[in-house]
């Protein structure tokens, strides 16, 4: 009886635990626009993590990178768009491009 109960305390102990454990920030590009979409994501550090070529129509897969001011530089047909956030560990970021090639950049905790 007693491994039972301690079994079902540790179920929801489990249950209860955060989705993200102090992991890096991360971005991605959803583009729904007319044209291919690039991001380069410099970190406060001097890194860089590029995200190439993401056709119309597709969604890149995540990527990952330091905590800290963060500068997106995203380009689409040529035309950068820069947009500078405090990204936090925990956080993921959605770089979404339009139909009419507007670009949004929506941040999420993954603990929510």
């Amino acid at each position: 009886m007693r491994g039972l109960i301690l079994l079902m305390i540790v179920g929801v102990v489990a249950g209860c635990s955060k989705k993200c454990n102090n992991e890096a920030p991360r971005a991605r590009i959803l583009n729904n626009g007319t044209m291919a979409a690039s991001v380069q994501i410099k970190t406060s550090d001097g890194s860089t993590v590029n995200i190439n070529n993401v056709a119309p129509g597709t969604a890149s897969a995540y990527a990952s990178y330091a905590a800290g001011e963060i500068t997106f530089t995203i380009t689409v047909d040529k035309v950068p768009y820069v947009k500078v956030v405090a990204a936090g560990n925990c956080f993921q970021y959605d770089i979404a491009i339009d139909a009419n090639n507007a670009i949004t950049v929506a941040a999420s905790d993954r603990n929510s």
